[in-house]
């Protein structure tokens, strides 16, 4: 089986701070590094190196044929991410010294997809096959319904999250993962919390204290988040997302593939970078944790 992906793809230019600025501060950077992101492309990477056949729909700029490569390097099908005549897009993130981080985010190429790409990609797709989506690109209704009318599970990443972009692709959803904080502000916007949304499967990531699993008529499962010295959370939650997909399509429980993707984000929170940095499926299973 195959993830599709229609993903975001980002240069991430990472800017170490020894604290996050106020509004109005100026802080002197002790340190920049370029890696490979987004949110789609930190999923791919993620998916792939858990041991799942991933294709990434999404496009890049002329600027932007390195973090393509970068991506086949990783083991993830790019046969489907368009060159366009708009700049890739691209991240300023800032981390303070306690990991904590803060990110200004520039669309570029993500919003420049077509329908007939999205077309012409998912018509390689079988049934039973993965969609995931997230709220970086453009197209995600049209995507969410055709992965639907095909048969395909469809999975969204509810980030970064608009209440309305979550209501416009609710109806085509098997799977929805949010932060507690979304959670609730899709609570205010639709007067459902999450154990009531109409999806089958839906994760409530908790941060530090883990994550939330709600299926559809049954009692809700928590899962305890491991203890490590966190140096950089950018990317933890995409990590994480990309291994319980990659669980999914493995066939594994789903209780299963949430402890190991906690284990993955346990590990990707220690390490500075993005998808750059993703532990492999091995590093997770060798790993000594709590």
């Amino acid at each position: 089986m195959t993830i599709w992906n229609l993903g975001s793809i980002n240069a991430d230019m990472v800017y170490g701070l020894p604290h996050l600025p106020a509004a109005g501060e100026t802080l002197a950077a002790d340190g920049l590094e370029r890696f490979l992101g987004g949110k789609g492309a930190n999923m791919s990477v993620a998916g792939s190196r858990a041991g799942s056949r991933v294709s990434h729909i999404g496009a890049v700029g002329p600027d932007g044929r390195w973090a393509k490569d970068r991506l086949t390097e990783y083991g993830v099908d790019t046969r489907f991410i368009a060159e366009v005549d708009v700049p890739t897009g691209h991240a300023i993130i800032a981390v303070d010294a306690q990991g904590e981080n803060l990110i200004i985010l520039y669309p570029g190429a993500n919003h420049a997809l077509d329908s007939a790409q999205i077309g012409k990609a998912l018509a390689s797709a079988n049934t039973g096959d993965i969609l995931v989506l997230q709220n970086e690109t453009n197209a995600q209704v049209e995507a969410a319904r055709l992965g639907h009318e095909l048969g395909l599970t469809v999975c969204y990443a509810a980030a970064p999250f608009q209440a309305q972009s979550v209501q416009e692709v609710l109806p085509y959803l098997d799977f929805l993962i949010l932060n507690e904080v979304e959670a609730e502000q899709l609570r205010q916007e639709t007067g459902l919390d999450a154990a009531e949304l109409p999806v089958r499967h839906v994760i409530v990531t908790l941060g530090s204290r883990g994550a939330r699993y709600l299926q559809q008529g049954c009692d809700p499962v928590d899962f305890a988040a491991h203890k490590v010295q966190a140096v950089d959370t950018t990317g933890a939650g995409d990590t994480f997302t990309g291994y319980v997909l990659a669980g999914m399509d493995r066939g594994m429980p789903m209780e299963q593939a949430i402890l190991q993707a906690n284990r993955a984000a346990a590990l990707m929170v220690t390490r500075h970078g993005t998808a750059d940095v993703i532990p492999d499926l091995r590093e997770v299973r060798d790993a000594q944790l709590d």
